[in-house]
């Protein structure tokens, strides 16, 4: 991190926190102690007034009173920013959007009421090979280096991809990079958890002037074969479940209790994996050709532990 943005950083958490320590914004910003008291010093002539106080609770703080402008911005709209920003950091872990967080928090005065109408932990969304991937990818978009790794395809096809990468995004419960392709030489989207060996090169590239927009189809041509319409009915007794999972329009409710769900799948494995994991809950009635498939399968299963 460059001292400037080190000073404004340090400036912002001070902004955002009654006092804190000289030891955590030493561990927090990867720096001495020596530096902090030396960034303390800088922050002090910049014109912004810091106090510090010895002893067990003491630390730094900013003196009362002092405040930055927030320009055209309500409480509202930087709560509802940060209640964002804060559910991306739990997913990503990521140092930029860290220390985003103490700007746009330090906007927010410490004694206001103003609470994010929405908020928001995408923590579960990634695991910690996946926090490191992003990692990675984060700092090779930023210095415009080309990406090197090995990709499975839907239909379990292993290619060696160069790429270069100009976004990460999180669509419905999985990580995605987006970039123009140099072994296919077009814009492609990979899905994160598909991606192994992943070496940043030490080329770099100019960006391309297009954006995900660009390519609306690329999500469906790599990630879902013809979506398969189907028909359940779940038992009455999964009813919280069916309102958990499906919309209120996919659900008519029988005379009996019992749901019948019409909902769509991406592919046919999803289909069978679904209604699988309902167990004797659910009972797949439409398209028929995945009724036998059904069929199939649980005799196969039945005939592996009757060996």
């Amino acid at each position: 991190m460059l001292k400037l943005d080190r000073l404004l950083s340090i400036t912002m958490a001070l902004l955002n926190t009654k006092r804190v320590g000289a030891a955590e914004l030493a561990e927090r910003f990867e720096v001495s102690l020596r530096t902090i008291y030396r960034d303390m010093e800088s922050i002090n002539q910049a014109g912004i007034p810091i106090a510090s106080f010895a002893g067990q609770d003491g630390g730094y703080e900013i003196m009362e009173g002092y405040r930055l402008e927030r320009q055209s911005l309500s409480l509202d709209d930087f709560a509802s920013i940060y209640s964002a920003l804060r559910g991306i950091q739990s997913a990503a872990d990521n140092q930029d959007v860290a220390g985003l967080l103490d700007r746009i928090g330090a906007l927010i005065p410490a004694k206001s009421d103003q609470k994010a109408a929405l908020s928001m932990d995408l923590q579960w969304l990634s695991t910690p090979a996946e926090k490191e991937k992003i990692r990675l990818l984060h700092a090779t978009i930023k210095e415009n280096r080309l990406l090197s790794f090995e990709y499975m395809d839907f239909h379990g096809q292993e290619t060696r991809r160069t790429i270069e990468p100009m976004a990460i995004y999180i669509k419905g419960y999985a990580w995605y990079v987006w970039g123009y392709c140099l072994t296919r030489l077009d814009l492609r989207v990979f899905r994160l958890s598909r991606i192994n060996h992943l070496q940043q090169l030490q080329e770099t590239f100019i960006r391309r002037n297009m954006e995900l927009e660009d390519s609306p189809n690329k999500w469906v041509q790599q990630d879902a074969e013809p979506q398969v319409e189907t028909v359940l009915r779940f038992k009455a007794s999964m009813k919280t479940r069916v309102r958990d999972v499906f919309d209120p329009s996919q659900i008519e409710v029988e005379e009996d209790g019992s749901m019948k769900v019409t909902a769509r799948y991406f592919t046919k494995e999803a289909v069978l994996k679904q209604v699988l994991s309902y167990g004797t809950e659910v009972k797949l009635i439409e398209p028929q050709e995945m009724v036998f498939q059904l069929r199939n399968h649980l005799a196969a299963i039945s005939r592996l532990y009757d060996e």
